[in-house]
């Protein structure tokens, strides 16, 4: 049986607070100043490094620290060494594919560190570089992210000037509880187009078990549809008054996508926490280059948050210190959950199931989540099953796969 390691480190979990700044208007231009040079200065350094083909921190520094300090004037040393490393982050995962040079937005995300920043948690204030001198900004938010700033160590954050609100986003680490054994087996989660996910309890998300105006997995497509529709008119027209609307309307799909899939995760979480069980789902990455779909379907199953519900599932069950495992996804929806019996004429329908051997009957994605949550407890068992020799047995907040099988979903 494969094992990965989980995301999570094993010292704490990260996780970013959002604050909201509130300066006054000759600190608001300081800070939209910053934003402006500290992009300018990456993309400079971008460009160096995408002619001389280097991509590392110390060669680009090397490289390029100079001559940015030189060309960009108020570039500060520290804010110099940021954007060298943000052009090296831009390129550590795609630097064979690049074609040109990364060019950074303007008014894009600045990262700062505690040498560009310093807080007075007292005064709830927080003291950022800028060109022309350090600026204190109050910060307001949520009372629980105030708390968590008042209580942890803080990390890096990011000034963001979104609609003309300023942000400040900073990464903390959270302490990690010790994960709780699943005596209860586990809660499978099955991931689909149709339904965007069933739970081996037989509970469909989004539905009544979650709150808020969506009211359904078909009230989500039409919503998106519609979108689709409105986004392609305006862009035909593309008029400076429709191009105004689109601007206005940018990011609306992606935050209630977001906002759903934070629900479901957090549905999951809390069910799997009351039940005294361990939460399941499948490992679909690369999914869309396995998956054959006719091309009328390939906008609706690309543009699919699987991912980022894994990802949500994943760190709100480390915080609650509940077992979660991704398991392989062949034959979920096609093998029996009763008798085992795997095939295709399992499947008469695409929401319908009945096992051509013993008879058992019911709703597809609600099987597929029944042997999602089987493949969970086998899984968690095998990596924590006692070592032959007596060594500790691996670590419980890895994640497992069944060995791959021979065929596709």
């Amino acid at each position: 049986m494969a094992i990965r390691r989980s995301a999570t480190k094993r010292h704490g979990l990260p996780t970013t607070v959002q604050l909201r700044l509130t300066p006054a208007p000759a600190q608001a231009d300081a800070l939209a100043a910053a934003v402006l040079l500290c992009n300018e200065a990456a993309t400079l350094i971008s460009r160096l490094a995408f002619q001389y083909r280097v991509f590392t921190v110390l060669e680009l520094h090397r490289l390029a620290y100079y001559d940015a300090r030189a060309q960009l004037a108020g570039l500060g040393a520290q804010a110099a060494v940021r954007a060298i490393a943000r052009v090296a982050g831009a390129y550590a995962n795609r630097r064979a594919s690049k074609k040109r040079a990364h060019i950074f937005r303007p008014h894009g995300a600045v990262p700062y560190d505690a040498r560009l920043m310093s807080f007075n948690r007292d005064a709830r204030t927080v003291s950022l570089w800028t060109p022309t001198g350090r600026v204190t900004v109050p910060y307001t938010g949520r009372p629980k992210d105030l708390k968590t700033i008042e209580a942890l160590p803080l990390g890096e954050a990011d000034l963001i000037c979104r609609r003309g609100e300023w942000l400040l986003q900073v990464a903390l680490t959270l302490p990690k509880p010790p994960v709780r054994e699943p005596v209860g087996g586990f809660l499978g989660v099955d991931q689909g187009v149709a339904n965007l996910a069933v739970t081996s309890d037989g509970a469909v998300l989004p539905g009544p078990a979650l709150p808020g105006p969506v009211g359904g997995n078909g009230h989500v497509r039409t919503l998106r549809k519609r979108r689709r529709r409105q986004r392609r008119r305006l862009q035909r027209k593309g008029t400076s008054a429709a191009r105004r609307v689109l601007r206005r309307l940018s990011g609306r799909e992606h935050r209630m996508m977001t906002d759903l899939n934070h629900q479901i995760s957090k549905y999951v979480v809390r069910e799997a926490e009351r039940t005294d069980r361990g939460v399941a789902l499948e490992d679909l990455q690369g999914i869309r280059g396995r998956v054959r779909a006719h091309r009328f379907q390939r906008r609706t199953l690309h543009n699919w948050a699987f991912a980022q519900q894994i990802t949500f599932t994943r760190y709100k069950a480390a915080r609650a210190g509940i077992a979660f495992v991704l398991v392989d996804p062949a034959y979920t929806s096609q093998a029996c959950p009763e008798c085992g019996h795997i095939s295709r004429a399992n499947r008469p329908a695409r929401g319908r199931f009945v096992c051509k051997r013993c008879g058992l009957a019911g709703h597809a994605d609600h099987i597929a989540a029944r042997n999602i949550a089987t493949r969970g407890a086998a899984g968690w068992a095998a990596i924590n099953q006692p070592h032959a020799t007596g060594l500790p047995s691996p670590r419980r907040d890895r994640e497992s796969k069944p060995p791959a099988s021979t065929g596709g979903s």
